[in-house]
Formats: C-alpha cells, sequence, structure tokens
C-alpha cells in the first residue's frame, strides 16, 4: 500500500524542514575550505553525500514511492529560501538527490530496505548531482578534473549517504523512536524473532531430560 498515512507526512516534512536548517550552516564548510581545494577541487565532492541524507532517511524510515524525493524538495526549498549560497540551484540538486534515491527503491520496487539499496541510492544521487553541477557549476572543468570528482562523489554517496543513513535508520529503530513506522514494525519483528530462537535453542529437549 502506497497511500500516506498523516504520520508518513509528518516524519517526512520534519526529516526535510530539519536538514533544511541544518544544511545552511554545511555550506558553510565550502567556504572553510576553500583555500584548501583551489588546487584540486574535486576533492569537494568527498563532502557531497551529506546533502543526500534527507533522501535516503525519508526512504527508509518511511518506506513510500515520493517520500525520498519530498524530504528532498522539502530541504533544498527551505535552504534556497533562507539564504542558501547556491539559489534556486539548490532547488535543481534536491530533485536531482531525492531522484537518485527514489530511482534506486523504484528498482526493487520499494521492498528491499537493505544496506546494499541504500549505497545504490547515495551513489545514484551523486551521479545525478554530479551531472546537475557539471551543467552548472563546472563547464569549464577539465574531463579528466570532472571524472575525478564523479569518483570523489560517488565514494561519498556510496558511504555519507548509503551507509550513514542506513546506521542511522538502524541506531533510530533501536532506541523505539521509530516504532511507529515501518522501519521501527521490521527492527520490533527481527528482535522478537531473536528472542524466540535463543529461548529455543536453550529450551531443554526430552532427551536432554531422559539423559538428566
Amino acid at each position: 500500500m502506497t497511500r500516506f498515512r498523516t504520520v508518513d507526512l509528518l516524519v517526512t516534512v520534519t526529516i526535510g524542514a530539519a536538514f533544511g536548517v541544518a544544511f545552511l550552516g554545511y555550506g558553510q564548510l565550502y567556504t572553510l575550505i576553500g583555500p584548501l581545494t583551489t588546487a584540486f577541487k574535486p576533492a569537494e565532492g568527498l563532502l557531497a553525500g551529506i546533502w543526500f541524507l534527507p533522501a535516503l532517511l525519508a526512504a527508509l524510515i518511511v518506506r513510500k514511492p515520493g517520500a525520498a524525493l519530498l524530504a528532498e524538495m522539502i530541504a533544498a526549498v527551505l535552504s534556497m529560501l533562507l539564504g542558501s549560497q547556491w539559489g534556486w540551484g539548490t532547488a535543481i540538486s534536491g530533485l536531482m538527490q531525492g531522484g537518485g534515491v527514489e530511482l534506486a527503491f523504484l528498482a526493487f520496487r520499494y521492498r528491499r530496505f537493505t544496506l546494499p539499496v541504500a549505497i545504490l541510492g547515495g551513489m545514484l544521487s551523486a551521479l545525478l548531482e554530479w551531472g546537475w553541477e557539471k551543467f552548472a557549476y563546472y563547464q569549464e572543468m577539465s574531463w579528466t578534473f570532472s571524472f575525478a570528482m564523479l569518483g570523489f562523489f560517488l565514494l561519498s554517496g556510496a558511504l555519507l549517504c548509503g551507509v550513514l543513513g542506513w546506521a542511522a535508520t538502524r541506531a533510530l529503530a533501536a532506541t523505539g523512536a521509530l516504532d511507529a513506522m515501518p522501519a521501527g514494525r521490521e527492527r520490533a519483528q527481527q528482535a522478537r524473532a531473536t528472542a524466540t530462537g535463543s529461548a529455543a535453542h536453550s529450551a531443554p529437549t526430552a532427551k536432554d531430560d531422559a539423559r538428566a
């Protein structure tokens, strides 16, 4: 069932809004490291994965088609309205980043929410965002440097988005904060299955009683 519940919308909007505000501070990091990346601009790609997190977290937690794109667009538009240094281009980035995550989960028909799929989502977001930035900001960059930046984008998307987002979702689910969401219910089911298996393994059998 793909229909959004009220709680699904609230969680998606909350994720987007929280990251939209946080992105203002993260954007300043690019200004701070500017002198360090002047000699090798592609290194900025190592920071890219964090930008994709709203989409991945929404996808892993809400598990509904469109949640990733909605959360990322809310984060991007809010960041733009609050004064992002990239202006209207921020909204285009949100579309690319959210769209990349959606494509990854769509490929598995929104039925697999595993670490490999999360990593794929981060990397697809990185690929689409790199394409947009190459067109919008780095047309004069050599293709050698552009492909180097793509490599950094993909690495960052896999680690800072895919692995970090998946780990953060599991950590939140373990606290019980996501009990109302599919991710929380899955975690609870796994915990019950583990407990049942442990109890069955530790229970004495009739053969054990006879030997005793």
